[in-house]
């Protein structure tokens, strides 16, 4: 610290140009600082560093759970969802899961299962509503002039939808014991049922390949299915869902 007698031979600003100047600083700081430091990836798996920035919203700070370790991860977490403690959800995770002796499955583990599981049903949802809307139904007189925003209620009257539900019950049944070994210590990845029939995970590179295209298309076929269903209730129920 200067003492009161010397003098500084360049004027120093004082108020607002002041503090404006002290923002400046530490900002040159900041980023000089964040260009010599290591990248997220490069730290221990699972870890976010300090200060890092998200890939998909570069004004945000990286989401801790968002580490990049899952597929198509780039950051996107504006509400801090997978944040959230997993013994704070019971109404989605199970509570029998969370108090496993085993150690809790992370929130991102549980959204990533989710996400997965409703990104393929609406992209097989998306091809089954194109296809009755387009005018191919099963043989029979009960499906014949169907669309899909009718198909519901039909189905209910006829009596199809029990067997709907028991086809449902059985894919959750199933889902359910993955989610289970996987608490209980197993390597295994959210969604992953092991159904690879044609081989097409036998290759690293092309399994990281389709692991990407897979979660980018399910995401949106997410948004495009509720964009569908919307159109088709509120300006036509026949492909292409224009209304002429």
């Amino acid at each position: 610290v200067p003492s009161p007698s010397s003098k500084s031979p360049i004027p120093l600003p004082q108020g607002p140009a002041r503090t404006m100047m002290r923002t400046i600083v530490l900002a040159l700081c900041a980023a000089s600082a964040t260009a010599f430091a290591p990248s997220a990836r490069s730290a221990t798996r699972g870890m976010v560093s300090m200060g890092a920035k998200s890939a998909a919203i570069p004004f945000l700070p990286q989401p801790a759970g968002c580490d990049g370790t899952l597929v198509g991860d780039v950051g996107f977490d504006p509400l801090g969802l997978s944040s959230i403690d997993p013994k704070s959800l019971p109404q989605i995770i199970p509570e029998a899961a969370v108090q496993s002796a085993a150690e809790p499955l992370p929130t991102m583990y549980w959204m990533r299962e989710a996400e997965l599981k409703h990104g393929r049903l609406c992209m097989l949802a998306i091809v089954g509503c194109i296809t009755v809307d387009s005018g191919i139904h099963f043989p029979g007189a009960k499906y014949e002039g169907l669309s899909s925003i009718a198909a519901h209620d039909a189905m209910v009257d006829s009596g199809n939808m029990g067997f709907l539900f028991t086809m449902v019950g059985i894919i959750e049944l199933i889902s359910g014991t993955g989610i289970a070994a996987a608490q209980a210590g197993s390597d295994r990845e959210p969604g992953d049922f092991a159904l690879d029939p044609l081989k097409f995970c036998a290759d690293p590179e092309l399994k990281a390949k389709y692991k990407l295209a897979e979660i980018t298309h399910a995401r949106l076929a997410m948004i495009a299915f509720s964009g569908l269903i919307t159109q088709a209730v509120g300006v036509s129920d026949q492909f292409p869902y224009v209304g002429f």
